[in-house]
């Protein structure tokens, strides 16, 4: 697969949302950075620092339930030592977000201590949460202010414009739209974005997108594709491994024929719900310099 790959997909609202960002981060203490776990270089935003300046930031990796520990874990050290804070939170099994406030508490130290220092009472942490679409900024927000503030989806774009939510009397939060950068010019972020959901399954043809899931399961977690689809390899002709999936899984139309579409849509939807966990998609060996 080559290198580069030369995708504009850049609904208006995400331009949109930059500006909005730009004239709100004065207002912004800390930022949280929301990083799908099975994807920590692919899902972050490149141009983000030109939106956040300088602000605190925490990179949160969501979604760490359906991760390779092994290879994240390399992840969350590959941007520590980059200087960022990174915690890791499975929000579906086990949203115990203390160490996620405690760590906000902690940037905020300083700033409240010249506060106090000049007689000023502390007052309200300001946070911006940003990622991209589909990375668990709601379901995120949910957790933090116990109950449904937020519409929660699985499909790209579902939040449209920034809103304020007070989490309580120490807490604010800016929630923003899922957001990507201008050109989609790395062919296996691109593909990765599309294995996970960030961007609309009509961006990249379907068919590819698939065949980029089984061959990257197959080079990395060949075990995954034996015990979901019974495949020990993979042909070079993708149609024959569809057909073997086909037949395994029963999708079949009048005469025997493989349907197709079916065969495509459970392997997008194990992916999308989940039921294939334990996979990250991007090595650090990959980007390290």
């Amino acid at each position: 697969m080559n290198n580069k790959i030369n995708i504009n997909w850049y609904p208006g609202h995400m331009a949109k949302t930059k500006r909005l960002i730009s004239e709100n981060i004065s207002y912004i203490d800390v930022v949280y950075e929301v990083l799908d776990a099975r994807i920590p270089y692919s899902s972050k935003i490149k141009d983000i620092d030109q939106y956040i300046k300088d602000k605190p930031r925490i990179i949160v990796m969501t979604k760490i339930d359906l991760c390779d520990m092994v290879e994240t874990n390399k992840w969350i050290k590959y941007y520590e030592k980059m200087g960022y804070k990174v915690i890791g939170l499975d929000l579906e099994n086990n949203p115990n977000l203390k160490s996620l406030i405690n760590l906000t508490d902690e940037l905020m130290k300083e700033s409240n201590l010249r506060r106090e220092a000049k007689g000023m009472l502390k007052r309200k942490t300001r946070v911006l949460i940003v990622g991209i679409p589909n990375v668990g900024k709601s379901t995120l927000i949910n957790r933090l202010v116990e109950k449904k503030a937020t519409k929660v989806g699985n499909m790209p774009g579902v939040t449209k414009s920034l809103d304020w939510i007070r989490i309580n009397e120490e807490l604010e939060l800016l929630d923003s739209p899922g957001i990507l950068w201008p050109k989609l010019d790395e062919t296996k972020v691109a593909f990765n974005l599309a294995s996970l959901t960030a961007i609309k399954e009509e961006v990249l043809p379907i068919y590819d997108v698939v065949e980029y899931i089984i061959r990257t399961l197959f080079n990395l977690y060949p075990d995954i594709l034996k015990e979901r689809y019974g495949l020990e390899k993979v042909s070079d002709d993708i149609i024959e491994t569809l057909d073997f999936i086909g037949k395994k899984r029963g999708c079949l139309i009048k005469g025997g024929e493989i349907d197709y579409d079916k065969v495509i849509s459970i392997i997008l939807n194990e992916i999308k719900d989940g039921t294939i966990k334990k996979i990250t998609f991007d090595r650090v060996e990959d980007y390290e310099k």
